[in-house]
Order: C-alpha cells, then structure tokens, then sequence
C-alpha cells in the first residue's frame, strides 16, 4: 500500500468515526426520548481492484430495532388500552349501587322501604306510618332515577372518548401517510431516515392505543396499516380517514343499531381515499384499544346495566299493579274452552293460554296486547320450547282480535267474540284440549275495590310495559319511574282500597308487603340474569342481590385483566427498552472505542506527514 492509499484509508477511517461520534452523541442525547431507537453507523470495506479492505466507508445509519418484540408491543399495548379503560368504567359502575349494607347502598334505600311497609302492616290507620312508606318509595324511586342518569352519564363519556380516539387515530393515519411518501424516494438511509422511522413508530403506537391493527412492512421503508378485519387504513403515501357521528347526550334508548334508521349512538365509518365506506362497529373491527373499550361499554355493558334497573323498576312496579282474573269456562256443542272479558286490558297487559294437543303435549300461549305500531322482539320465545308468545294489536276491536288470533292458531284453536268484549277459545275437534285461561290487567286507580294498586308510575302513565312504534316502556323506566302523585296527596290510600275500606285494614299493606319481599317473579333473561330457556325467579331483594353480585365479578374481572395487561406491557416494554433503547454504559464502550481508532487513524495520518516530509527532503 503507498503512501497515498495510506492516507486516504487513514482519512476515510477519521471520517467513519466523527459519524459514529455524532450518531453516539444523538442516542446520549435522546436516551429519554420516547419512541426513539438506538441508532449505529453500519460500516463496510471499500476495496480496489486486486485488493481487499484498504479502506472503509459508511453504508446508512441503523436503528437497533427487534421488529418482532415491537410488533408484540403493539398488541399487548391495545390490550391494555382496552383493559385499563374498562377497569376504570367499570369501577365507576358499581358504585352507583353502593357498598353493601352501607347506608347509601341501593339494598339499604331498598330495605328500609319494606321495613317501612312492615311498620305499616303493624299500624295501617297511622298517618305517620302512612306517610313513611310514602317517603321511603319516593327513596327508592329517586335513587333508581339516579343511578340511570349515573349509568347514561357513563355512556354519553364513552361516546366522547370515542370521538376524541377518532381524532387522534385520524391524526396518526395522516402523519404515517406523509411519512411513507417522503421516506419513498429516500436511499440515503442517513439520521433523517431514521428520525422519520421513529416518528412513524410512535404514530403506530399512538393508534394502537386507540385500536388494534396490523402493520405490514413493504419495500423502500414502505408500510401498510390495516383493521383487524382487513380494511386497510393506511397504504403507501395514502391513508383513509374514520368519521364518527357523535350523537351527544346519550339516554336509555340512544342504543347503537347496524340500521342507520334505527341508530341512536355515533358509528364510525371508514372512508378510503376513493370515497368507499364501511361501517367497522358492524364489521366488528375495532376489537381492543381506548375505543374498542368504549364501544363494548356504550353498546354492551352499560345498556346491559341499564336494563337490570329497568327490569327492577318494572317488576316492582307490576308485582303491585297487576291483577290476575281467571277465564270462564265455556262450551259450546261438542266443543269447550275458555273465555274471559278483556275490556280493562292495557297496551303491555296479557293473556295466557293453555292447550294440550293430540300427541299429549302441552302447550302455552302468551297474547300480549301491542301498543300503537308495536311489535314484539324477534325472539321472544325459549328455543324448542313449547311456549309461544306473540303480540295482537286490540286498538281495531274485538274483530280484528278474532281476526289475528285465528290467523295465529286457526289449525289449533278457534278463537271468537260472543259479545261484548269477551273473548272466547274453544279446541277446534281436532283433538285439542284448552286447559286454561286467564288475563293480566294493569289496576289503575287506587280505589279499585282490590288490594292492588298503581304505586309508581312512569311519570303520570301506568306502568304496564307497553311496547309502542317507539319501543317498549321498561326502556329507561328506572330513569322516569315516580310515587304515584295521587298517592303522595293521599298517603291513606295504601290501606283504603275501596269506600268501604276500614282505615284499620291490613289488606292493602299486608299485600303491598308481600309482594316486595317474598313474591317470586319472572325476570327477563335480556338483564343477564339467568337465561332464555331458565329465567332467572326470585324475589326482588334476591334479584337484586345477583345483580350487585354480578357487577361486582365483572369488576373484579376487569381489574384483573387490567393488572395482567399492565405487568405484560410492562415486561415487553422493558425488554424493548434494553434491545431497542439507548444504553449509556454500551454508549460510553462505544465512545471509547471510537475515540482509540479515531486516535489510531491520526497517528497514521501523522506518521504519513513525518514521511512525507522526509521523503521532501531527502528530494530536495
């Protein structure tokens, strides 16, 4: 090698170091930056024909990164978006039942209710004791009411996390657009680089917080950023955007639908660069994440919560409303059956049947009387059971009932009006037997001539749940449910049933009291108690102790999934650190070494100028 070769390798080894030097001084001085990762002059020989290393050059500068460990990060960090942002909701939630046997705890509010009532049992002509129950239903009803506007509160915040997260993903979508574009045309693979790799990551990271993805790395520091169905969110310099229509403040009935009719909560929707446009609530895309979290909580778990309360005050209410009047027995030639008079029946009141067929089977049968425009639920009855509910519009007559009903039941039974407004069922001679029949009507005085009586109301209306064109009443009941005004101006009402009513009889009381403590109730499997084919039966107070109780598994559930995902991000995240992040003790060796070869390469360079100047003079 001349003297020449010397020199250049001595100049290019000086330069390949002050780029380690200035790459060593970026990493100290970033080492608390967040996202950013150790970076390293990759270096490479740089032969000459017929010789090998007689110098070095620099080839890029590069990012110490575990792709891999990265990727897990990034799901493991949506995971955990989701678990904290639930564990957080879900403790908001169960306090709006209280601590149990607390004071203020719903149970409590509850139990002093009947403790009342018990009161009143003892003594029905105290106006005090009157007055009490009167107090203590008013309770009941107000803390109910709260704990929907509690409930419905959660909801309307989840709709608001929703949006914000929305705008954030929007933000991070745009910048890892921009950034694959300026890095598509970029061979240097200089510090610029990867500076604009480290901002695209934390974009990555900013939107898997928010939800799950996946990423796809390309060619030519190139990504592409997808759903967890598929769609594609990001793809080269192009990224789609999400919209979301905040629908504000939320109620009982603003329930998230796949019919854009029918929706009463925001939808995100993806829209591509060409203008094409899916639903990803309805695709069920966003899985994880802040939004993910707040999309089960608004749609889900709120709602879910909200119908046990409503399930509450509906069963409450119609366990002291309701009145059972048995059908008639009737015959009429060959044929027999039952009828009854439905004139005092209400929209949401009902009659049931009972029928066995020629094959010994029994059957029953649930006629529900259907508001203005109302129409039952899709699934309303238990799968391969033998019970059948359907609803009938009475508001066309008694006609249009025979009508409906022989339409329904025709090759079984023979439904008729005989007169009035009594309805008739007699088997059709085809070896059908009507067992029995009866009717559920909703009292609506006070002074009815029996022990029940309308004690809360929806507002001013009977409670009957009455499902209309615009939903079923027991939707945010808990929310509207109140004392009936009639008997807060009149507490002597919860004994005097009728004029002749003693003021000293424990009818009323005795009833009201059963009813709240010890009757045994039906409650709807849509509360999550119990199931389609075995409703959950049971008295109020245990109803509502599965309630709290389930709640209060949830919560725990939740806050243990959530201690989980933090130990495991934790865990990776410090595992990334030491294999991605800046090591001061690794930059500090590296200094070093940089500094010996920076001196080595100077010490040549200054052996080459003493040689050179000799070779000068011994010339001259």
């Amino acid at each position: 090698m001349g003297l020449s070769q010397a020199l250049s390798a001595a100049l290019a080894g000086i330069n390949v170091t002050q780029q380690g030097l200035s790459v060593i001084a970026g990493n100290v001085a970033n080492a608390n930056t967040p996202g950013y990762v150790d970076e390293s002059v990759n270096q490479a020989e740089v032969a000459m024909p017929g010789q090998a290393g007689v110098s070095v050059d620099t080839d890029g500068i590069n990012r110490n990164l575990n792709t891999l460990l990265q990727s897990q990060l990034w799901t493991e960090t949506s995971g955990d978006s989701y678990a904290d942002t639930s564990a957080q909701i879900y403790q908001q939630l169960q306090q709006i039942y209280g601590t149990p046997g607390s004071a203020s705890s719903f149970d409590a509010i509850y139990n002093n209710f009947t403790a009342a009532l018990q009161a009143l049992t003892a003594s029905p002509s105290s106006y005090s004791a009157q007055t009490q129950v009167v107090g203590a239903a008013q309770q009941v009803a107000q803390a109910l009411n709260s704990m929907t506007a509690t409930i419905q509160q959660l909801r309307t915040q989840a709709e608001q996390g929703i949006a914000s997260g929305v705008q954030t993903v929007n933000t991070a979508l745009q910048q890892i657009a921009q950034i694959n574009q300026q890095l598509s045309g970029d061979t240097s693979q200089d510090g610029t680089v990867a500076a604009l790799e480290d901002q695209r990551d934390e974009d990555i990271t900013q939107i898997t917080q928010m939800m799950n993805v996946s990423v796809v790395q390309g060619s030519n520091n190139q990504i592409s950023v997808f759903t967890s169905a598929g769609q594609q969110l990001v793809a080269g310099g192009q990224a789609s955007q999400l919209q979301f229509g905040d629908a504000g403040t939320l109620t009982a009935s603003s329930l998230w639908s796949a019919n854009p009719s029918a929706d009463g909560a925001g939808t995100i929707t993806l829209v591509s660069p060409s203008g094409a446009s899916t639903d990803l609530i309805a695709t069920n895309a966003i899985q994880s994440g802040e939004i993910g979290a707040y999309l089960q909580m608004r749609d889900s778990i709120l709602p879910q919560a909200q119908t046990q309360l409503d399930e509450f005050a509906n069963q409450m209410s119609q366990a002291l409303s309701n009145q059972t009047i048995a059908g008639t027995a009737v015959t009429a030639g060959s044929q027999s059956g039952y009828s009854v008079d439905v004139g005092s029946l209400s929209p949401g009141n009902s009659i049931t049947l009972t029928y066995t067929d020629s094959s010994n089977v029994q059957h029953t049968v649930t006629i529900e009387s259907l508001g203005a425009g109302g129409s039952l639920p899709l699934q309303t009855s238990p799968p391969g059971s033998n019970n059948q509910i359907i609803g009938i519009d009475f508001s066309g007559g008694m006609s249009s009932v025979v009508t409906q009903l022989n339409a329904a039941f025709g090759a079984n039974l023979q439904f008729s009006n005989p007169s009035g407004t009594v309805l008739q069922v007699l088997n059709n001679g085809s070896g059908n037997v009507v067992d029995s029949m009866s009717e559920v009507s909703t009292a609506t005085t006070l002074t009815g001539g029996s022990a029940q009586l309308p004690l809360f109301t929806d507002g001013t209306q009977p409670i009957t749940g009455a499902i209309t064109s615009t939903g079923s009443q027991t939707t945010g009941l808990a929310g509207t449910i109140a004392v009936n005004p009639a008997l807060v101006a009149s507490p002597s009402s919860l004994v005097l049933y009728s004029s002749s009513t003693s003021s000293g009889d424990p009818t009323r009381p005795n009833f009201i009291l059963s009813q709240l403590a010890n009757a045994s109730l039906t409650f709807s499997p849509a509360t999550g108690v119990g199931s389609a084919t075995q409703p959950y039966s049971g008295t109020l107070s245990d109803y509502l102790s599965q309630v709290v109780s389930q709640q209060t598994q949830a919560t725990n559930a939740a806050t243990s999934l959530q201690q989980g995902q933090d130990t495991v991000v934790a865990a990776l995240q410090q595992r990334y650190n030491d294999e991605s992040g800046v090591n001061i003790d690794t930059e500090m060796s590296n200094l070093i070494a940089l500094q010996n070869a920076y001196g080595a390469n100077a010490r040549v360079m200054t052996t080459i100028q003493q040689l050179m100047a000799t070779l000068l003079q011994t010339v001259s």
